[in-house]
């Protein structure tokens, strides 16, 4: 399967106080690793609002083959594409065991007029996700598989003590998808970039020892 992932600066999570204030309006559900929240193409006009756990935001065709758009934690939302009433623009499905909010479009539409700093935050993470698809967009279009590998890298890795960690355990196979490549390709390329000096790759974990060059 084909696959790559959004890679952009996000806004800040909503606030604890912001998740309560919007759950109140709606039901409070609890789902197993695995559980598909969303189908592609369906009609629906609820919002999820993510309070415990992690999901994947993907599309996929006929064939079965997947493009992975992001992942989502506790603080963010999905759905808010069909809040205007429109099929479902790609599927979302839990990959740990994650709690949900679950508010319906009405019961939104009137917190957004009571908590009108809300939809600014919407508003702003609207433009932001339309960002992130132009950019993977161009990634896939412009970039191969080496440049992928190393944006999507690069993009994830924050500072921990004076160093540059990727802070997901991340498989061969869990590159392979977020980037669209062979998990084979994968690791002939990070054993090179470990070989170069660039990276440290210890139990699931990379640490960026200097930065990679722009081609290999």
């Amino acid at each position: 399967m084909e696959k790559t992932a959004v890679v952009s600066e996000v806004l800040a999570p909503l606030t604890e106080e912001t998740r309560r204030a919007i759950a109140a309006g709606g039901v409070v559900r609890s789902f197993p690793k695995g559980t598909i929240l969303i189908n592609e193409g369906d009609t629906g006009d609820s919002l999820y609002i993510v309070l415990a756990g992690r999901v994947k935001v993907f599309a996929s065709n006929a064939a079965g083959r997947e493009i992975v758009l992001s992942f989502f934690g506790p603080g963010e939302y999905i759905g808010e594409m069909s809040l205007d009433g429109s099929p479902r623009s790609a599927s979302v499905m839990t990959v740990e065991p994650t709690t949900c909010a679950i508010i319906n479009r009405a019961s939104f539409r009137e917190f957004l007029l009571e908590y009108p700093e809300f939809a600014m935050h919407l508003i702003g993470k609207l433009i932001q996700r339309v960002r992130a698809a132009t950019e993977n967009v161009k990634s896939l279009a412009l970039s191969d598989v080496y440049g992928r590998l190393v944006r999507l890298i690069m993009t994830l890795a924050v500072e921990r003590n004076g160093a540059l960690v990727v802070p997901e355990k991340l498989t061969q196979q869990d590159i392979a998808e977020r980037v669209g490549a062979s998990r084979d390709m994968i690791s002939k390329l990070l054993k090179d970039l470990v070989a170069g000096g660039y990276l440290k790759v210890e139990n699931r974990t990379i640490t960026v020892l200097k930065k990679p060059p722009a081609g290999w």
